[in-house]
């Protein structure tokens, strides 16, 4: 069983920056792939970015290529997600959530456990 916490969202302007935290419980948190999703109001959810258990592979969706950084530190069972010159389409909950497969993939049905969510607001 892993339980996340997302932290770290917020209201920011446009061009402005974010980073997100995830802190996972449980004491395997480095065998897994972790991901970040968001989720707009009146839109399905979407993949943002994975990091592989290793941190070897990630994987960014195309619209945050460039712009959002995902790492992580397995020592502090902890994965970061910088959102640099974000833009008013960026405002959504963002979600991280773990995969046991550890290969971080950018596919929501491989997740098996996810975080309650942060809000990030892009508005000036």
């Amino acid at each position: 069983q892993v339980q996340l916490v997302e932290s770290g969202g917020g209201l920011v302007q446009p061009g402005g920056s974010l980073r997100l935290s995830c802190a996972a419980s449980g004491r395997t948190f480095s065998s897994y792939g972790m991901g970040w999703f968001r989720q707009a109001p009146g839109k399905e959810r979407e993949f943002v970015a994975a990091i592989s258990w290793s941190g070897v592979t990630i994987n960014y969706a195309d619209f945050v290529k460039g712009r959002f950084t995902i790492s992580r530190d397995n020592a502090k069972n902890t994965v970061y997600l910088q959102m640099n010159s974000l833009k008013p389409e960026d405002t959504a909950v963002y979600y991280c959530a773990a995969d046991p497969w550890g290969l971080g993939s950018p596919i929501g049905s491989e997740y098996d456990y996810w975080g309650q969510g942060t809000q990030v607001t892009v508005s000036s």
